[in-house]
């Protein structure tokens, strides 16, 4: 039999938390969706949308009597959360979550569970620039990876509950340890979007020195739109992303000005052998992506 819920709280009703609430009604995986979070206006379009049931304004609220409660928010917020509300919770409740980032911030999530209660790490990686429940799909997730984190402390039915819950939305799954997870996220990942925000703010600063570059690449600057196509993600989450997963983000950042300073280095030096050597290796590297068999990351 497939997985059921009498009850699903969503702490936060965006893209992606909507998103798994309208999958859960539609497919009749829940008896009762109920949402929680800041805005008024997106969480009466959550019920316009089909994304939930009812909503409540305080997350205590939301949580009682839910035997799922999935964590949707910002992943800085999530201990005030469940300080807040997790001994409210049922002996049998799980909750679990959809941030990118993990490693810790499991282990803290799970030491923060009553005794019966489990938490199940969980990362669909899906998504699109725009924000709010509006943008939301329940196809969102057909064909997305979505990884599970669990740990020695996760109980195996609710991994397995969480497991068939996301297939259920045509996921394809992965199960991987938190901290890999970060390594891995923070250089497939979080380092292509510090890199998509740095290079807006670097080109918003020509402006400065009267050079409209941006103005300009609404026309003919389709290689800019393509780069930085994600630097229009949430600054909110990606501020929160970078702060928990710090180290790996760092360590990678460090190696991208290495790789940029040997580019800068050829063509300060005027070095052509040089230059189209990296430029080979980049391209070598990029073609790979398109031929060899799909990773589920």
């Amino acid at each position: 039999m497939a997985v059921h819920f009498k009850q699903v709280a969503i702490i936060g009703v965006g893209l992606i938390g909507g998103s798994l609430g309208m999958i859960l009604r539609r497919k009749g995986l829940a008896d009762l969706v109920v949402g929680v979070g800041r805005s008024l206006d997106n969480l009466k379009t959550a019920v316009t949308v089909g994304a939930i049931d009812r909503y409540v304004a305080d997350p205590t609220d939301g949580v009682q009597g839910s035997d799922l409660v999935i964590l949707a928010t910002p992943v800085d917020t999530y201990e005030r959360h469940l300080k807040n509300w997790a001994h409210r919770l049922r002996p049998g409740t799980i909750v679990s979550d959809v941030g990118s980032v993990k490693g810790t911030l499991v282990e803290r999530s799970e030491a923060a569970m009553p005794a019966g209660v489990h938490f199940v790490g969980a990362h669909p990686i899906a998504g699109k620039e725009k924000t709010g429940v509006a943008a939301g799909s329940d196809q969102l997730f057909k064909g997305a990876r979505c990884i599970l984190t669990p740990t020695k402390r996760t109980d195996p039915r609710a991994l397995e509950q969480i497991k068939q819950m996301w297939e259920a939305t045509e996921s394809i799954l992965l199960t991987m340890d938190p901290h890999l997870h970060d390594q891995i996220l923070g250089a497939v990942s979080h380092l292509p979007h510090v890199a998509a925000f740095a290079l807006m703010n670097a080109l918003a600063e020509l402006r400065d020195h009267q050079i409209p570059a941006l103005d300009l690449a609404g026309h003919s600057g389709g290689g800019l739109r393509d780069t930085t196509r994600i630097a229009a993600s949430s600054p909110e989450m990606w501020r929160d992303i970078f702060l928990w997963n710090r180290d790996n983000v760092v360590s990678f950042i460090e190696r991208y000005e290495r790789a940029l300073e040997e580019l800068k280095q050829l063509i300060k030096a005027g070095d052509a052998a040089g230059m189209e050597r990296v430029l080979e290796r980049a391209k070598a590297e990029r073609e790979k992506l398109n031929t060899r068999p799909s990773v589920p990351l």
